[in-house]
């Protein structure tokens, strides 16, 4: 990796010293509101249907050296690891090794037909997204926790557009976008070298709309949930292409049978089991073109069975009408999504904050990466926020942890992903735009982390 200049690294803690002291005068909070799509009870307007989705994507242009996210008051930011390729997905394992995948989308050459797809692929272009696949899972290795992972390894290589990973006993397995992948894992290595072995197929094929396939084991340590999208906006391809999909599967690893566990979640990404009740959480990525505050994204509870509207409905039973072939049995039953994370927003990555190196208030609540808006006007999401739980549910509105990804000409530095909670406690984002993991620790910290953090040196392998 890169290592940066002595005057490079003064200039970066420089910075990071000043956001810290910036933060620690103000709150830097945006204010979020019901009708923006945000809370247990979001106002939902009338659909405003277009025939041309609005495009308004914030153009990539990564960080320079001395810029970083902004932090909210009373936590600092670093750099953990950059010089990735589209870094999206994140991993801790049991010895403290943080496990990213790099990848993007794989071929879909049935999925980038007609007008709608064509403005939609532009956007993507525009921010970044229209890169080759790394196809890897790299392992970043930080054995003294001073925030600069000394090993850098290629720790799987030749996958099909990999992204959730989960550990059970001396299995590790790897969410490609149309399978489920076992590895024989040995605590410590830092590459594994053999081929794995499929344990299950998962939906792919020529469409693949959402390509993204999450992981998460139980605690019990006996089953595995996957997230599969679906294959359209509003099964525009038929019903027929979204088999299976919009669906959460559970996986029995040691027969790789399949079933679907719930449905009706367009496009599910991150899941964690929420500390207080020991439930299934997830975040999903609604429906686009009824309105820029239609339909917002959400996190919710999972139930077991349990079908959550799409296609024919949003947010409980409002009746999505541009579907052809209504379901009223299926609306009757619709679940009401527990709490609303804006419109639009791209919301991805879920962990639940379990440690206690962060100040107490986050204890058991929900960190969400916020990947951004392609088409409202104004932008939305772009950040990491943190939703408070009580008893085992959201409370109030979502706070923002960070911020500034897109600078004052509307160019995004960064868009956040995956989240993860390091083996020290410290808050881990995946930025695949600008290419780094950052580092979230409580400002008190920051003398002592920034000159090692800020140089992403690790060694190679």
């Amino acid at each position: 990796m890169r290592t940066p200049t002595k005057t490079a690294t003064a200039s970066f803690t420089t910075s990071l010293l000043a956001a810290a002291l910036a933060t620690n005068a103000a709150e830097v909070t945006t204010q979020m509101s019901p009708d923006q799509g945000y809370g247990a009870n979001p106002e939902l307007p009338a659909p405003d249907k277009s025939l041309i989705p609005t495009v308004h994507v914030a153009k990539a242009k990564p960080w320079k050296l001395d810029e970083a996210p902004t932090p909210a008051k009373g936590l600092a930011i670093s750099r953990f690891a950059c010089d990735l390729d589209h870094p999206r997905w994140l991993y801790v394992l049991p010895n403290g090794d943080v496990l990213v995948a790099e990848t993007n989308a794989p071929e879909r050459p049935d999925d980038g037909k007609g007008i709608k797809a064509y403005f939609q692929g532009k956007a993507m272009k525009k921010a970044g997204a229209k890169t080759a696949s790394a196809n890897r899972i790299t392992l970043l290795r930080d054995a003294n926790s001073d925030g600069q992972p000394e090993i850098k390894a290629k720790f799987i290589e030749g996958l099909n557009s990999p992204f959730g990973m989960a550990l059970m006993g001396n299995y590790f397995y790897v969410a490609n976008t149309d399978a489920v992948m076992r590895f024989n894992y040995t605590q410590g290595v830092t590459e594994i070298k053999e081929n794995g072995m499929k344990l299950a197929d998962l939906p792919g094929g020529p469409i693949n709309h959402h390509w993204t396939k999450n992981l998460i084991a139980n605690p019990k340590g006996d089953k595995l949930y996957a997230t599969v999208g679906s294959n359209s906006n509003v099964a525009e391809n038929g019903i027929q292409a979204e088999e299976k999909r919009a669906a959460i599967w559970e996986i029995d690893p040691a027969t790789g049978a399949t079933r679907v566990f719930a449905s009706g979640l367009r496009n599910p990404n991150g899941m964690d089991w929420q500390p207080q009740s020991g439930v299934l959480w997830t975040v999903v990525n609604e429906r686009d073109e009824i309105g820029h505050n239609l339909v917002p994204d959400y996190l919710t509870s999972v139930q077991d069975g349990g079908f959550y509207g799409w296609p024919y409905s949003y947010w409980g039973k409002n009746v999505d009408e541009r579907v052809e072939a209504q379901r009223p049995d299926l609306v009757a039953k619709a679940i009401v999504p527990d709490y609303g994370l804006g419109s639009h927003t791209a919301s991805l990555g879920l962990t639940f904050y379990k440690d206690d190196l962060l100040p107490e208030k986050y204890r058991n609540g929900a960190f969400v990466g916020m990947h951004g808006s392609w088409n409202r006007e104004p932008r939305s999401g772009y950040k990491v926020v943190f939703v408070s739980f009580a008893n085992g549910r959201p409370i109030g509105m979502p706070e923002d942890v960070l911020t500034g990804f897109v600078n004052q000409h509307g160019e995004a530095r960064g868009r956040p992903v995956g989240v993860a909670v390091s083996r020290d406690g410290a808050l881990l984002v995946a930025d695949d735009v600008g290419n780094c993991i950052w580092r979230v620790t409580p400002a008190e910290s920051q003398v002592s982390q920034a000159a090692g953090a800020s140089a992403s040196g690790a060694t190679s392998r």
